[in-house]
Formats: structure tokens, sequence, C-alpha cells
């Protein structure tokens, strides 16, 4: 499906509408419901995706093949819009902050998601993830909690929700790589 959409982005990049129309047709139900999960607001998200296609017309040359999957760039864009329109917003600055330092150190989660061709496989690998590491990946990467509030909501010290993010993020990746690794093994 990779080359189908390249093939598409770069027959928009020749200002082919019917193209921009079949990847809108393609992805906009899961830019929407990945805008929706990070902003909670139906209106914002339906904007944000708005904003995603139109950068996709009007600066076509912002995808580069050599450098991933387009799916995972436009959830990368997806997820860059989001976060520009809530920090307009004065919504959630601090969780994104830290957030963002998370996944700067961490594998990306568009990388190890990759929503479009593996999203049914997330789901189901979420659901193998022991349930603290399952409260804790729902409340810091969709809810948008900081580790911070995390910690105070579940009356967990720092360190633990840290731990459980970072093994909670190893055992999907295992999960999602074919190996068939178990969330519930040593819950931190």
């Amino acid at each position: 499906m990779g080359e189908q959409d390249y093939e598409l982005y770069r027959r928009v990049k020749q200002s082919d509408k019917y193209a921009l129309e079949l990847l809108y047709e393609r992805y906009e139900k899961l830019l929407f419901s990945f805008a929706f999960r990070m902003t909670g607001r139906r209106d914002l998200s339906e904007e944000i995706v708005q904003e995603v296609f139109i950068k996709v017309w009007t600066k076509p040359d912002l995808y580069d093949e050599s450098k991933g999957k387009f799916s995972s760039w436009l959830l990368t864009v997806t997820r860059n819009s989001s976060i520009d329109h809530m920090r307009r917003k004065n919504e959630q600055t601090e969780a994104l902050t830290e957030r963002d330092d998370l996944q700067s150190q961490e594998t990306a989660i568009e990388d190890l998601i990759q929503w479009k061709e593996e999203g049914t496989e997330l789901r189901k690998a979420i659901t193998h993830l022991a349930e603290n590491q399952r409260e804790i990946i729902e409340l810091f990467y969709f809810k948008g909690l900081s580790q911070q509030a995390i910690s105070q909501k579940q009356k967990i010290p720092l360190g633990t929700v840290k731990g459980r993010i970072r093994l909670a993020l190893k055992h999907l990746k295992t999960h999602l790589r074919g190996k068939g690794g178990e969330g519930d093994e040593g819950t931190a």
C-alpha cells in the first residue's frame, strides 16, 4: 500500500486533485481519530484534518519517501498540527512538552504504530498490556496527561509512571514486531 500512497502523492505534486481526493478518502478517518484522541474535541479535530490536507496540497515537497512511510508522515503532521492547535489554545502545554521530551528519548510512537497498516494490531497489542501499563498509555498518549498528572491521579510515584510507560512501549514494540511479547510480564 505504501507504493500506492507514494504514487498518489506524486500525482498530488503534479496538481492532480483526484489523487488528493483519493488520499483524503483513504486517510481522513484515521487522521480525524488520531487528532480527536489527542485533542478530545471534534471541531478542532476536523480543523486539523483539513489543515493537514491543505499542507499536502499547497506544500507538496514536504514528504520525503526516503525518511519513512507516507502514512507515518501524515500522522506526524497530524500530531504536530494537533499540538500547535492545543498550544495556541493554551491547553495541556506542559503535558505536550513533557510528552515530546519523552518521545525524543524513546522510539517515536508514529514509527511504532504505523496506524494505517497496523492499527488493528496496535489495538490488539494494547489489550495484551498489563492493566496498569494500559491505563498509563491511555492517559499519557491519548488523554494528554503529563507524567506528573498521572502520578497524582494514580497515586503512584513519578518514577513508576515513567517506568510503566517505557515498559509498555517496549511490550508494544515487541508485540507489533511479531515476537508475541505480552505486556503483563515485568510490571513496573
